[in-house]
């Protein structure tokens, strides 16, 4: 996400830094690049007018003209407005009632049901908030059925709606069980229609009447840019949306969306769906993801991820079995798929400051594929040529290969990248923090 105004931003700031001291004329012509930069990225003209008027205002004060270091401080400026663009800091759910009552709505195709089934995931494993799903779209075909799967899939509970029965119907009814069985949020999932109609928003405005909801989240596609932002303007308008959630932000490069929404409607973006899996849904901390347009990564995102999949006495293990030179391809394997848990491999490189400016990194094509056939092959072994890869002669590859659906070539490949990664780290922990760095890059391919 944000690649294209990323990439030119750094670009704009690269030349900035080239002027030792800056002049006023130096600030107009790189804001003026900025602005094209901008509205290139579909972001509302508005919002762009406002938001240079802030960073003009600022960077041409006597504070930034006399700094030592004058291109870093406007950096500084457009950082902090960015973040003040997109909200400040991350808005946190509002769950006071018993049970808090989560409304979502939107449009056909905006991730509604699925963002439910994330919701329900994330507020279980972050809050350890039980919650009951509640399907109240009668009007999509199988719209039930789907939220029934996903919430078998989760192990959540989801309301046995008919599709006999009205919207109202079901919501009453459920909200009347979570009630009775003490669970701490209901998450509803309401009709969506392929454009806004007036049917649609009474619906929603009698469901919000009767029902009250603590938080009526509108789930918008973050790929249709400022269609997003102008649908937002609209339910906020007619129902008083307490905030966004924005789906298919992985794939937006752009960013428009992002970039508006809180400025228009006032309403922040609350989380961000970053992929097909029922984990990608995140926390929207405007504060990161300034930092991460500019190319300066999101370290604590990436802290977060790690903490998420770590396991305390494992970590401890795979520190003791690295001291002593016992990292087999066993720990290899387990590595892999907690950093799959993390997400993508672009996403998380994405993270490390500076890494997405590296030409190196921007050429990079990343096959997620290779760590499923590197584990593949890994699962092809023997335990006893997992623990002592020494004896893996000809005739096991040949095996191994077979079994994985893989080459013999891919296993010599990865037998050779292990050794080798042995290796480094057995200089890393003789050396401390003056051993050679692990190039993680070569190691996955």
């Amino acid at each position: 996400m944000f690649d294209n105004l990323s990439e030119k931003l750094n670009t704009i700031f690269k030349k900035l830094k080239g002027h030792g001291h800056l002049t006023e004329e130096h600030i107009n012509k790189a804001l003026k690049e900025v602005k094209l930069a901008l509205l290139e990225a579909d972001v509302n003209y508005k919002v762009v007018k406002e938001f240079l008027n802030r960073v003009k205002e600022k960077a041409i004060g006597q504070e930034v003209m006399r700094s030592l270091t004058p291109a870093q401080q406007v950096i500084k400026i457009v950082r902090d407005e960015l973040t003040t663009l997109m909200g400040g800091s991350g808005a946190e759910l509002n769950l006071k009632g018993m049970p808090s009552v989560i409304m979502l709505v939107g449009l056909q195709g905006s991730g509604k049901t699925t963002t439910c089934a994330k919701l329900a995931k994330f507020l279980k494993e972050k809050g350890g908030k039980s919650s009951y799903l509640v399907p109240a779209d009668t009007y999509r075909p199988a719209a039930i059925e789907q939220l029934q799967k996903l919430g078998q899939q989760l192990g959540i509970e989801v309301f046995p709606a008919q599709n006999s029965q009205t919207p109202m119907e079901i919501c009453i009814n459920a909200l009347t069980e979570a009630r009775r069985r003490g669970y701490d949020a209901i998450i509803i999932d309401t009709a969506g229609r392929l454009h806004i109609d007036e049917k649609m928003m009474d619906e929603l405005k009698q469901l919000k009447e009767r029902l009250m909801p603590q938080e009526i989240l509108l789930v918008a596609d973050a790929m249709t840019g400022q269609d997003a932002v102008n649908i937002a303007k609209t339910f906020n308008q007619a129902l008083g949306i307490t905030g966004v959630i924005l789906t298919k932000m992985e794939g937006d490069a752009r960013g428009g969306a992002a970039l508006s929404i809180k400025a228009v409607t006032q309403k922040p973006i609350k989380f961000v769906g970053v992929g097909e899996k029922l984990n990608a849904l995140e926390v929207f901390y405007p504060d990161r993801v300034a930092s991460r347009i500019l190319g300066m990564g999101d370290i604590l995102s990436l802290i977060e991820k790690a903490e998420e999949t770590m396991d305390v006495q494992k970590a401890k293990e795979l520190e003791r079995k690295i001291r002593k030179s016992e990292f087999t391809l066993e720990d290899f394997r387990d590595q892999l798929r907690r950093i799959r848990k993390m997400g993508s491999l672009e996403q998380i490189l994405s993270m490390i400051p500076g890494l997405s400016q590296m030409k190196q990194f921007k050429n990079l094509q990343i096959d997620e594929r290779e760590l499923v056939r590197i584990e593949a092959i890994i699962n092809s072994m023997t335990k006893e040529e997992r623990l002592r890869p020494e004896i893996i002669n000809g005739k096991r590859r040949k095996r191994i290969a077979y079994g994985s659906g893989t080459t013999v070539q891919e296993i010599n490949r990865l037998l050779k990248n292990y050794n080798e990664t042995k290796k480094m780290i057995k200089s890393f922990t003789k050396k401390g923090k003056k051993g050679k760095r692990i190039n993680l890059i070569d190691f996955f391919h």
